[in-house]
């Protein structure tokens, strides 16, 4: 399924030891590129929490934001590691004499230390489990959002792929009358400086305008490009972004070969009709995974 790469996703749970909630924003990005803010005490996760994004997501930017509160009930039983607290204060000591003047120990700022002040009834190991289990569950609600929107921009996408085979179709249906154009344009001038035009002349200009003019293999590459996207939709598996991406620089390149070798302006008018789409395109596939 096409996925966008733009989403939001917002989880919020409440269990014994706590409130917590996830929210995950996704935009465009060449690679995977997770980013998070996570309190203090759950940035070991941070591994653990690349590890299952990698197994819902291919490519975007992600921010990731952890908000926790502990339970009320909770607060008013802690444990204090005084063997750390001790070894700050000492610490502390030491350094004193090194400064000519430093501010006294703050009691408070050694409990804010990491691992000093401790809840008591509360299993780390449990709590980071069902932190990483709540995750798992924003990332699912992420993808559904990213392949929501991814199928909304495929049906843009399809609709102006149709746009540019009708373009393609009205270039080709149109070239027989361009040449003739050409070729009275000829024996016009000719009359106009009454000169009497050789017939092997005239054919053999009319030769070289045909042969700059000849843009079938553009068209042919032009039609091909679409039903290689239209194929990509249907059959690609996993991230299609960087695929669609490349065809989009293959059919600009034809549309501007045609626009080239226009010889009209009416080729020339379809040459930048073409140029538009390709580039409406373009735009909507810089947010596909």
């Amino acid at each position: 399924m096409t996925c966008s790469m733009t989403a939001f996703a917002r989880l919020e749970a409440q269990e014994s030891w706590g409130t917590l909630s996830w929210e995950i924003r996704s935009v465009n990005h060449r690679f995977l590129e997770p980013h998070f803010r996570l309190p203090e005490g759950f940035r070991d996760l941070e591994f653990a929490l690349r590890e299952r994004i990698r197994k819902f997501v291919s490519r975007g930017k992600l921010e990731c934001q952890l908000r926790y509160e502990i339970a009320p009930g909770l607060l008013e039983e802690f444990t204090v590691n005084e063997a750390l607290a001790e070894k700050l204060a000492n610490t502390c000591s030491r350094l004193t004499p090194m400064f000519n003047s430093v501010q006294p120990i703050d009691m408070l700022g050694v409990l804010q230390w990491p691992g000093v002040l401790q809840a008591n009834e509360v299993d780390r190991d449990t709590m980071k489990q069902t932190l990483l289990t709540h995750f798992e569950a924003a990332l699912k609600q992420l993808v559904e959002h990213r392949q929501r929107e991814g199928k909304e921009l495929q049906q843009h996408i399809e609709q102006r792929l149709a746009s540019i085979s009708e373009e393609v179709a009205n270039v080709r249906q149109a070239m027989p009358e361009i040449l003739d154009q050409q070729r009275q344009k000829i024996l016009q001038r000719f009359e106009e400086i009454k000169l009497e035009l050789d017939p092997t002349r005239l054919e053999q200009e009319m030769v070289m305008i045909t042969q700059r003019a000849d843009v079938d293999e553009e068209m042919d590459r032009l039609q091909t490009h679409v039903t290689e996207v239209q194929h990509t939709f249907k059959k690609q598996k996993g991230a299609i972004g960087r695929r669609l991406d490349f065809l989009m620089q293959e059919m600009n390149r034809e549309a501007n070969t045609l626009a080239s070798k226009s010889i009209s302006t009416s080729a020339t008018q379809s040459a930048v009709n073409l140029k538009v789409l390709i580039e409406q395109i373009r735009e909507q596939v810089q947010n596909i995974e």
